[in-house]
């Protein structure tokens, strides 16, 4: 009962077209209901009479159990970790499925960036150090063993990272990279410390 209504109507002087992609609009509402977890958005067409609602109380594990529909998971719980780092919030959920293919989604305030930029830099990082830090301790790795690659720890991984940042620098007008150097440290640093445990 309290809120904001926003109404937009394309101008047909200024936009070549000013039909929307429906199909788009649903896509980019799913992910912002992923990524704001606890909030329910809804979408409706009203030439067609399509409706879609969503809610994720998961959140972003919700939306790696979506990324891995179809693929035979290795075990059932998805890895989560939430934590205030400075003035950056750092969200990271991760399974791994028997696929060979490597899918992560990385995110700075609920914004895509399909180039990556320092937050997925930090969490490879700590992927990668932590496992092979554990496959050391448990004699995974003989001493005189070459360290597992990136490749080989990101093999069949599904995750995604979200940052929430005060201020954003983002690399291009699309948005397509995070730029923001502090970034690296704080996602290196939460997603080690959580995932070693």
């Amino acid at each position: 009962h309290t809120g904001t209504v926003i109404s937009f109507w394309p101008d047909e002087t200024i936009f070549q077209s000013t039909e929307f992609d429906y199909e788009w609009v649903v896509d980019y509402l799913r992910h912002q209901a992923y990524l704001t977890k606890g909030v329910k958005t809804n979408v409706s067409n009203e030439k067609t009479g399509d409706e879609y609602n969503f809610y994720f109380e998961g959140g972003i594990q919700s939306y790696v159990r979506h990324l891995n529909i179809g693929k035979d998971v290795v075990g059932d719980k998805v890895f989560y970790v939430e934590k205030q780092a400075e003035e950056v919030m750092v969200e990271v959920a991760i399974q791994y499925n028997d696929t060979f293919n490597e899918t992560v989604k990385p995110f700075a305030n609920n914004v895509y960036n399909p180039d990556g930029g320092t937050h997925l830099i930090g969490f490879r990082a700590a992927l990668t150090r932590v496992l092979n830090d554990y496959a050391k301790k448990n004699s995974n790795l003989k001493e005189k063993e070459e360290n597992l690659s990136g490749d080989d720890v990101r093999e069949g991984l599904t995750a995604v990272i979200l940052v929430k940042i005060p201020d954003p620098q983002f690399e291009g007008q699309t948005k397509n990279k995070l730029g923001n150097p502090e970034v690296r440290g704080y996602v290196e640093r939460v997603m080690g410390e959580y995932f070693s445990y």
